[in-house]
């Protein structure tokens, strides 16, 4: 075996300011990965560096940056904790070495066909967790020596930073994306009635649970949705949009918003198992004078009428979707619409706050509502109740309908 060189003090203080420039901050994340890779190769003076990150979700660790192994990531080899070189280090959560690859030892292929003799790999950390993987390797016998350990250990604590801004980063843009496809730019215009919409992220990622939507129905009825899917950010917001697609599937069979929402129960407890979320399902008949209601888990709406006080809406509320071991079957309430009333539906990110409860509130929303154009009803809520800085997502949603003229 050929050992590890033994470094002066020179040449190890050369190899550490290599890999704790601070130059390296200033690249964007996916030039500081590449160029701290060859920087680890040229420091170790190994063949390949490979960057593996997790993907929590499915529990795997995805190539991300290589260096001897850009094969690697182009393929887009991914493998489970556990599993391989990588995924013991991943399992484990040490370092690891091996002085002599053998086939049993590894499941990438790439590794064998790069002709790997030797390996060291490190974990990643971000909060106690581990992330991902940083290993080198080499063409020939090497005994990789603790000095070793500690410098590879050190550019993974570099990698880390760049990979987490790296993983925001796309998942911003991700939840963005979701946002502009899932979250109408504007309310549609149907006859006989007035909308007006706020959205607005409580996080940095830009979207989350809560959605709102109308559509038009081929019956002639129009469909009114607000919901909010448990948790924040991306991921939240790919089951908010599951959902949101299947509701507008089901609107299509089924003339009752209890139904629907019956259908929507199954398909999360079937797909979207260990998720919870709150919907409110409205329909407005054709002739606008009556709003078909079923609430799953969800705040009842606020109406105004002219002339009255806005009432909060007598609904039975049901239970949320993907509580309990069996879907539910649901109730709806048929609520009068007379001209020149508003129904005001939205999510708790608007009413709630840490140090008082929810009645409090709701009680601030219902005097706030009064009858009006639907902008302007958005408008005065929305100054009345949204803080600087909410601490959850807030959607907002409110029809009117159109009085005589």
């Amino acid at each position: 075996m050929i050992q590890g060189v033994d470094d002066g003090s020179d040449e190890r203080l050369r190899r550490i300011e290599a890999l704790t420039d601070t130059s390296l901050s200033q690249l964007d994340p996916e030039d500081m990965l590449d160029e701290l890779l060859d920087r680890v190769r040229d420091v170790l003076r190994t063949d390949t560096a490979a960057l593996l990150l997790l993907d929590t979700h499915a529990q795997q660790l995805v190539a991300t940056a290589a260096k001897g192994l850009e094969k690697e990531v182009r393929e887009g080899f991914r493998l489970s904790v556990g599993r391989g070189f990588a995924g013991r280090i991943a399992a484990e959560k040490r370092p690891v070495t091996l002085d002599d690859v053998r086939p049993g030892d590894v499941v990438n292929p790439l590794l064998l066909e790069a002709g790997i003799r030797s390996l060291l790999g490190v974990p990643l950390f971000a909060g106690g967790e581990v992330i991902g993987v940083l290993h080198v390797g080499c063409r020939r016998p090497r005994r990789f020596t603790s000095d070793d350990v500690q410098l590879l250990q050190l550019a993974a604590d570099r990698a880390t930073a760049a990979a987490q801004v790296r993983a925001s980063s796309i998942d911003r843009t991700a939840a963005l994306a979701l946002q502009r496809s899932l979250l109408p730019a504007r309310p549609p215009e149907a006859p006989g009635v007035d909308i007006a919409a706020r959205y607005v992220p409580g996080h940095d990622a830009g979207v989350g649970g809560d959605w709102y939507d109308v559509f038009a129905l081929p019956s002639g009825w129009l469909g009114v949705v607000i919901g909010d899917v448990s948790g924040h950010g991306l991921r939240s917001a790919v089951v908010m949009g599951r959902l949101r697609s299947a509701l507008r599937a089901y609107s299509l069979v089924c003339d009752d918003p209890a139904e629907a929402l019956t259908l929507l129960d199954r398909k999360m407890h079937h797909f979207e198992a260990g998720n919870l979320a709150t919907v409110l399902y409205a329909m407005v008949s054709p002739d606008r004078q009556t709003i078909r209601i079923s609430l799953a888990g969800h705040l009842r709406p606020v109406l105004a009428a002219p002339g009255q006080p806005a009432v909060i809406a007598e609904a039975p509320v049901d239970l949320p979707l993907g509580l309990g071991g069996r879907p539910q079957r649901r109730r709806h309430t048929d609520l009068p619409f007379p001209p020149g009333a508003v129904l005001v539906c939205y999510t708790d990110g608007l009413i709630e706050r840490r140090d008082e409860v929810i009645d409090v509130g709701i009680e601030r929303l219902r005097a706030a509502v009064t009858t009006g154009p639907a902008e302007q009803v958005c408008a005065t809520v929305m100054a009345s109740l949204a803080e600087e800085r909410p601490g959850d997502d807030i959607a907002l949603l409110a029809i009117g309908r159109a009085a005589p003229a």
